[in-house]
This record gives structure tokens, C-alpha cells and sequence, in this order.
């Protein structure tokens, strides 16, 4: 036998003269696993919408857009289950992607005895820039749930919007998702604090200043930060240590070092910002960019104090990429908030602007705090947290100016523009109706002593400071 074979043969493990008796286990390699199937169903129970008007809400499978369309649980409305969706002339659409998507399925009905209608369901591959119609126009005739299913055959991420066509009403229930692998649906996630195996709040690095992306806002000019102004004159110097300013790229405020929390934060929004497919990072994180010897506040200096760590700037609002979703984790924009105020009031606050964004608008808003003196989750009036060295505001406001999407900002705001004042107090038995709260600018000014808006003309200034919203 030739070397060659000879040697073939010891590495195929064959027991022959010459070779080791010992033989070569073969290890079997196990087949990937093939991705699993998954079926979601968003059946409306989870939400509450009494009006038509549009805005945002949390649902169980993520936040959709409501325009024109409410969540009805009446005799007349089509439902499986106690709510169903009622579209008049509007549309409903998602504010969030779903991966993986291969059938899609949609309950519907006329709403009681409303004559025959029209819709439509359009896709959009590009997180909501654009869409396109999935099938045929769906005529609606009968008053009993039916169920009309959707190939989806393009790969990647999609969201979907139903229009519809005509005055008359429909419902709309138990829209089902179909499709394999990891479907990447991210639910709203109140700012509680993470626990590690012991039950206290977990520590992690701090950070500084983001990168400034190229989806962050310029410093001057139109969108930028300040563009309605610096509220209380604040200066990025140390001998400013309660009125300490810090641009973050993706927001700017003023900083309170003896509070150890933002005095107030700027932002402007428009569609651009909100819109892309980033998750929510949760990455609550210490700001190491504060000058020298001032105490960092860190990702558990809230924990078991009752109080949720309270975005200023939202994390909802900013889901353009990593960094601008991170930055609003860093601890400088939290605040002790009382988490029904957080998670109920001015969560309805911010879906409802980033509403206004969806239809046209753009939007600047300002957001601070005043007083000492809040109430949490454990009862009682707290003026302070993590040892004293955290303030809990007494009251949690927010100014914003709303613009029909254009350039020239500051020229465009006239004394008819819409600005939307509220004034909460930090309490845990607030109304979860926002609307409940609406003040004037003038009104949060005397609170605060600031000047807000204070780069529009004084004579704008006068009259559109002094008009308390309607809230519609």
C-alpha cells in the first residue's frame, strides 16, 4: 500500500497495519434552527380613545396614530371583545416597524346602521415616509366582523396605515400579524428603575455629550434648540452653577447644580426626528460631562424612592439613531416625577404632539420644573431624593409652539399661531387628561421668572402669551 493511501485510510479512522487502533469519532454538527413562527394580535383592548380628533396612543403591540377615529366600546360599534376601532374619514397607522411579516389580517365591519363605505390598507417600507396600497379597496357592508387577509411578500421592516374613504364609519378589529423569526416589536416602556438579582438599581457608565449625528438639529437657525429663545439667560460657566447651560446635540438646557436636575430643556421636533426604526435604549446613564466636583446623579440615585426617572426631552421623540435615543437616558434630563404624572399625563402630552408633528406640523417645546415637593408612589410629600442631593419639583411644565411645517421660523410665528402651555403638579393622583392643565405662558413665567419665547417680537409675545389653548 502506498504512504499516501495508508495514510488516508489512519485519518478515516480505519484500524489497519501500521496505524493507530484508536479511532476517529465523527462529532454530528446540528442544523441552524429554522426561524419560529409568531402571530400577534393587536385587539384594541389595551387602549382608550374617546375622540375623533387626532392622537397618539399606547396599544399592546406598540403606539399607533388615531386620526379621526376613536376606540369605541358602545352597543353599535363591531367588536370582539369590549373595544374596536371606529374610523370615520381619517386613518389609523403604526408608529413602529415589524420584521419578519409574511400575512397580515384585519377584522371589520360598518359601524351600526352607517351606510356602505371604502378603505384602503397602504404599507410603507420606509418607516412611514411613504406608502403604498396592499391589495384592493375593501367596500364594507355588512354589520357583522369579517376578515380579509394580506400577502406581504416584500422582505425587511414594514408599518401599515388603513385610510378611509367616505364620511361613513367602520370598525376595525384584531388586526393579526403573521410572519417568522424575530418580529422586533417594541412596546412603550415606563421609566422605572431596572433591578439587578438583589433588588437594587443596577449601576452603569456614565457618558458624556454625544456625537452630533448628522440627524442632530444646528446649533443656530431654523430647528435649532433655542430658537424661541434661552428662558433664563442661561451660560456653559462654573459661576453659573444653577443656571448652567449644556448642549447635548440632540437638546439644550439649563442645568441646576445645588438641584441636581435640569432647571429646563429645549428641543425642536419634526417628523425627521421620530419616525426612523431605533428601539428605545433604556440606557439610563451619569453625565460625566458636568464641571469638576459636581455630583453626578446616576442611573439608580432614584431607586426605591417611589419617583420614576422623568424624561424632559422624551425618548419618543428622538429615534433617529442611537446617539440621539441614548442622549435622552443621560440622568441631567431626568427629573423625580411622580410615575402617574410620567407615565399617564405627560406621556398622553408627548404622543399628542408628536401627533400634530404626523399632520403637517413642527414643533419647539421647552419642558422644566419648579419648587420642591413632590408625591410618588409611596405616599407622602418628598422634597428631596438619593440622600438629599436630589430636588423633587413641586410643579412639571411644558410650552410648545406649533408650526405648519416651513422654513423662517421665527417670522412664521404670528398672534394667531397655536402655543399649547401646561402646569402639573408632581403628584401621583393627577388627572391622566392633560388638558386638565393648561395654563398660559404668561402663567408659567410668574412661576418661574423666566422669559420665554423671548425671540419673538414683544408685540407677538403680548398676545400669544397670554391665550390659554383649548387643547383640540
Amino acid at each position: 500500500m502506498k504512504l499516501k493511501s495508508l495514510l488516508l485510510y489512519c485519518v478515516m479512522g480505519i484500524t489497519i497495519a501500521g496505524c493507530s487502533k484508536k479511532t476517529h469519532e465523527i462529532i454530528p454538527i446540528d442544523p441552524p434552527t429554522p426561524p419560529k413562527p409568531y402571530s400577534i394580535v393587536e385587539d384594541f383592548e389595551s387602549g382608550s380613545k374617546a375622540a375623533y380628533k387626532l392622537d397618539t396612543i399606547q396599544l399592546a403591540t406598540g403606539k399607533w396614530a388615531l386620526n379621526d377615529a376613536l376606540i369605541g366600546a358602545t352597543a353599535p360599534d363591531a367588536k370582539n371583545g369590549t373595544k374596536s376601532v371606529r374610523l370615520r374619514t381619517g386613518y389609523i397607522a403604526m408608529n413602529f416597524d415589524i420584521a419578519g411579516l409574511t400575512m397580515l389580517y384585519i377584522k371589520h365591519a360598518k359601524y351600526g346602521n352607517d351606510d356602505n363605505s371604502t378603505w384602503q390598507l397602504l404599507m410603507s417600507t420606509d418607516a412611514g415616509i411613504t406608502y403604498v396600497q396592499l391589495g384592493t379597496d375593501i367596500t364594507e357592508t355588512g354589520k357583522t366582523l369579517v376578515t380579509d387577509s394580506f400577502k406581504v411578500t416584500v422582505t425587511g421592516k414594514v408599518r401599515f396605515q388603513i385610510k378611509k374613504i367616505g364620511t361613513t364609519r367602520v370598525n376595525l378589529d384584531d388586526i393579526t400579524f403573521k410572519g417568522t423569526g424575530d418580529p422586533e416589536i417594541t412596546v412603550g416602556i415606563p421609566d422605572t428603575n431596572p433591578t439587578d438579582s438583589t433588588g437594587v438599581g443596577m449601576v452603569t457608565p456614565g457618558r458624556g455629550t454625544p456625537i452630533a449625528g448628522a440627524d442632530a438639529p444646528s446649533e443656530f437657525g431654523d430647528n435649532s434648540d433655542l430658537l424661541m429663545g434661552n428662558p433664563s439667560g442661561a451660560q456653559a460657566t462654573i459661576v453659573m452653577g444653577d443656571n448652567y447651560l449644556i448642549d447635548q446635540h440632540y437638546y439644550t438646557e439649563s442645568y441646576s447644580m445645588s438641584k441636581a436636575g435640569p432647571n429646563w430643556v429645549s428641543w425642536h421636533l419634526d417628523a425627521s426626528n421620530f419616525t426612523g426604526a431605533v428601539k428605545r435604549r433604556d440606557d439610563f446613564a451619569a453625565f460625566t460631562g458636568l464641571p469638576t466636583g459636581w455630583y453626578e446623579v446616576q442611573n439608580n440615585s432614584y431607586s426605591g424612592s417611589g419617583f420614576d426617572r422623568g424624561h424632559n426631552c422624551p425618548s419618543g421623540d428622538r429615534t433617529s439613531s442611537t446617539d440621539a435615543n441614548s442622549s435622552t437616558f443621560l440622568m441631567t434630563n431626568m427629573l423625580p416625577q411622580a410615575p402617574n404624572n410620567n407615565q399617564k399625563t405627560w406621556e398622553g402630552l408627548e404622543s399628542y404632539l408628536r401627533g400634530q408633528v404626523l399632520s403637517g406640523n413642527e414643533v419647539y417645546i421647552i419642558m422644566g420644573a419648579y419648587g420642591s415637593g413632590g408625591t410618588g408612589s409611596s405616599g407622602g410629600v418628598s422634597t428631596s431624593i438619593n440622600g438629599g442631593k436630589v430636588n423633587v419639583p413641586s410643579n412639571i411644565w411644558k410650552v410648545a409652539v406649533i408650526l405648519p411645517t416651513g422654513n423662517g421660523d421665527v417670522s412664521r410665528v404670528s398672534s394667531s399661531t397655536r402655543v399649547v402651555a401646561i402646569n402639573t403638579p408632581n403628584i401621583n393622583t393627577i388627572n391622566p387628561d392633560w388638558k386638565q392643565y393648561i395654563v398660559t405662558v404668561r402663567d408659567i413665567e410668574k412661576a418661574t421668572g423666566y422669559n420665554l419665547l423671548s425671540t419673538l417680537p414683544q408685540s407677538v409675545q403680548d398676545v400669544i402669551e397670554i391665550k390659554k389653548d383649548s387643547g383640540n
